[in-house]
């Protein structure tokens, strides 16, 4: 999909500015941010997750169920563990870039622009 061509519709164009602002919803949530910052490393269980995001298990498979719906997250699984991962680089690179804005917005010379070298 790429939204930015003229060879979209406008019906279609209001379709995925519809679903884009859903997606934007989902993520308006720290907990689930976090989440998808763990899992952008890689697959995890919910207990992994629930340490990793300093929440309860079962608060953490809430918010699994809820990005599991929107499609942003998988899982696959093995006995009776479920283990998650993105279901693809874009939730990851959404919230990387919101992350980025946020030091902007919090820092005069963001972390993500400084050399390895600055302090």
């Amino acid at each position: 999909m790429n939204a930015d061509t003229n060879n979209t519709s406008g019906e279609d164009r209001a379709q995925y500015v519809a679903v884009a602002a859903e997606v934007f919803s989902m993520l308006a949530d720290p907990t689930r941010i976090r989440i998808i910052l763990a899992l952008a490393e890689g697959e995890l269980s919910v207990n992994a997750l629930a340490q990793n995001v300093d929440k309860a298990p079962a608060a953490v498979s809430q918010h699994l169920a809820k990005l599991r719906l929107a499609r942003i997250v998988t899982a696959r699984h093995e006995g009776n563990r479920a283990y998650y991962r993105l279901s693809n680089e874009h939730a990851r690179r959404l919230v990387t870039d919101a992350i980025h804005q946020a030091e902007h917005t919090l820092d005069t010379h963001p972390a993500h622009h400084r050399q390895p070298e600055d302090p």
